[in-house]
């Protein structure tokens, strides 16, 4: 086989053209500039305004609730409610059977009646009696005998009222109202069944407005609260915000009302209690909000705003030894810097120590940088909107 011999300028040719490709592959390596800093977004360290907040696991709970059952022993004839409805003070819920009642009431007024008949007799007998002792036909023996028995009728007519109140009472029985306004359970009788005060709760009827929030706080925790709040009001210088178990805040503030007495032993904590409307929601429906038994986590704010150094919250990052936000110097060198956190709010983190005021933390861009880098810095986007 014969090898392919090329003329010695076509060689020299090729031999240049790749010398000159070479060359101009250095060329453009080595007038290729390096990489910008990358950009990110600062804020400046400075004291801000921030509404102190702290933060607990709460429950809604109904202010009255009212377990409704009967108070005689009759057959449950209607039932004149919606389950689950709200029902109004003095609506009539059950109708129990009412003929035996009120049979028993006119028995009791009859007797009541011939009671009162004999009462008239008496008295009448008395007078004469009493008139006859200025005579000589008069004996006292027998005037003495008319007004024991006057008063003995007296005494029975008086018995024969209590009985027939007492009728009436029981006949009123068969007629169950809601004593209070609320939203009523379901019914655990039907028609047609036999209730009587032994027979345990016809239904429930629950207060829907206002409410109450209990929520169980640390005994540090309330003893923080208290020193805090102790010169400026106590429970009028705190509001009380609910955040419901979708993430949204309530648009209904509340005011503390209570604080249990006594550390619980089992818990270590006290009670707290405040009271918030539950107004209904505007539209169809117009159901409420809260409902009770309902777990929120509440807010106690303060008032009155207090002023703190303050970065964004989005700049805080936090590992195993604790927050630290990365500082750009005058020279747009990164640094990693450790800080202390004070009470701070979703949108501004309170810094107690590690920062001074003017120092520039980095907001935007926090994943692209590393300590010792240079960056090229801007002001940072405007936070979101907290509520």
């Amino acid at each position: 086989m014969r090898s392919l011999r090329l003329p010695g300028f076509v060689l020299a040719a090729w031999v240049m053209l790749i010398a000159l490709g070479t060359t101009s592959a250095d060329a453009k390596a080595k007038v290729q500039p390096p990489p910008p800093p990358p950009a990110v977004g600062i804020a400046r360290a400075a004291e801000m305004p921030i509404i102190e907040t702290a933060e607990f696991i709460g429950r809604i709970q109904s202010i009255n609730r009212v377990a409704l059952v009967a108070r005689v022993t009759a057959f449950l004839d209607k039932r004149l409610f919606t389950e689950g409805s709200e029902v109004k003070q003095g609506d009539l819920l059950y109708q129990l059977e009412r003929g035996p009642f009120q049979a028993d009431v006119d028995a009791k007024q009859a007797a009541l009646e011939q009671a009162a008949a004999l009462l008239t007799n008496a008295t009448i007998t008395r007078v004469r009696a009493q008139a006859l002792l200025s005579t000589v036909a008069g004996q006292r023996s027998t005037y003495d005998t008319a007004l024991a028995t006057e008063r003995s009728d007296q005494a029975q007519v008086a018995a024969a009222n209590a009985n027939l109140e007492n009728s009436k009472i029981s006949l009123a029985y068969t007629e169950i109202h809601a004593p209070i306004d609320g939203k009523i359970s379901s019914t655990e009788v039907t028609e047609g069944n036999v209730v009587s005060p032994t027979s345990g709760t016809l239904a429930t009827i629950v207060s829907q407005d206002p409410m109450y929030v209990l929520f169980p706080v640390s005994s540090r925790a309330a003893l923080e609260l208290r020193e805090r709040y102790a010169g400026h009001g106590g429970f009028s210088a705190v509001r009380v915000k609910v955040r419901l178990p979708t993430g949204e805040i309530y648009a209904q503030d509340g005011k503390m009302d209570y604080v249990a007495p006594t550390v619980s032993t089992t818990t270590d904590t006290l009670t707290a209690r405040a009271i918030i409307p539950n107004p209904k929601q505007q539209g169809e429906g117009g159901d409420r909000t809260l409902i009770d038994g309902e777990f929120v986590q509440v807010l106690v704010e303060g008032l009155e705003p207090i002023k703190v150094l303050g970065v964004p919250r989005a700049a805080i990052l936090s590992d195993q030894a604790g927050d630290y936000v990365f500082t750009v110097d005058r020279n747009d060198i990164v640094h990693e810097t450790r800080v202390q956190l004070g009470q701070s709010t979703p949108s501004t983190a309170a810094i107690m120590n590690g920062l001074t005021e003017g120092q520039m933390v980095i907001v935007d861009g926090i994943q692209r940088v590393r300590p010792g880098l240079k960056v090229l810095p801007g002001p940072a986007s405007p936070p979101p909107t907290t509520h």
